[in-house]
């Protein structure tokens, strides 16, 4: 049973979790994760790895792996246990300085940091591929299931997001009030809008869905004066979009071309027409969270 340091003492873990740690103790689920991680490659930081659920079956891997704890009595136990292939950084991981060459994040995220902490992730450079264990909700609502949030649309054109799995909350100790959700977060290879021109596309995406109008094509008209009903015509005929389409319906290659005909002086072709988006996991996700093969193919162009 893991311990937590009270009073100067070690005392049974009660749920009295000071920094909201809600441990993994399904093994079936960390096998999953174990699984997603090794269809990655690469070295290895681990966000809040507790009493090692995650950080010892990962070590059979055979990569780097830092595993970053902000419980100072956790942090020296899992360097005892883990030995010395395993580097365990006590401090957080909001301010540890991340490694400037490629690398996959992996972490079973406190429930009560999740927006800071996958602020963090989004904009840090070099990693990869992320494996996160978030809310349900969360998840879903990263991976455009029912339809994109602002913040998912903000950083499409740079990431991939999918849903693996539903994580029932008996799978953590103490028991959270709500499930868990595995989330798959991969950085495109060829982004959809140049990093050059994150902060004009992510002001685009706010003004659309925050503006005014009963469909998606009136609503961009608005948003976007520069552009001609003509072209917005145009543009919602390539994506398939309908008078009752919404901004969250919209698929991440949409945004992009958006994005490319509201630029100035932008004389681009247009891209190939792309229907809606679905959102969903893709067939590498699929095989891996099964203990599938290897991964394949462009992130860049696979559908949510």
């Amino acid at each position: 049973m893991p311990r937590e340091r009270r009073g100067g003492r070690h005392a049974l873990a009660d749920g009295r979790h000071e920094f909201g740690q809600n441990f993994l103790v399904d093994r079936g689920v960390v096998e999953k994760v174990v699984r997603l991680v090794a269809a990655t490659s690469g070295p290895v930081v681990e966000i809040g790895p507790g009493d090692g659920a995650l950080t010892l079956p990962m070590r059979r891997l055979g990569r780097s792996l830092t595993a970053v704890e902000l419980d100072g009595v956790r942090a020296r136990e899992l360097r005892r246990r883990a030995g010395p292939g395993v580097t365990v950084v006590e401090g957080d991981f909001l301010r540890h300085r991340l490694p400037s060459s490629p690398f996959v994040l992996v972490g079973n995220v406190p429930f009560d940091r999740t927006t800071a902490l996958l602020r963090r992730v989004l904009h840090a450079d070099h990693w990869t591929d992320a494996v996160l264990l978030v809310q349900w909700e969360v998840a879903r609502r990263r991976a455009g299931v029912g339809g994109a949030t602002m913040m998912t649309a903000q950083w499409w054109p740079w990431y991939d997001f999918a849903l693996v799995a539903r994580v029932p909350a008996g799978a953590f100790h103490p028991r959270p009030g709500v499930d868990g959700g595995l989330l798959l977060v991969e950085r495109r290879r060829e982004p959809l809008v140049p990093a050059s021109e994150r902060v004009r596309y992510q002001g685009l995406v706010h003004a659309v869905f925050t503006g005014r109008g009963r469909g998606v094509r009136q609503i961009v008209r608005g948003a976007c004066p520069s552009l001609s009903s003509a072209g917005a015509a145009a543009w919602a005929r390539r994506h398939r979009l309908g008078d009752r389409d919404l901004p969250r319906t919209l698929s991440a290659p949409a945004w992009a071309d958006l994005h490319r005909i509201t630029s100035p002086g932008s004389g681009a072709a247009p891209p190939r027409a792309v229907g809606g988006r679905a959102a969903g996991t893709s067939a590498q996700v699929r095989r891996a969270a099964r203990g599938g093969g290897a991964r394949g193919g462009d992130r860049g162009d696979r559908r949510r």
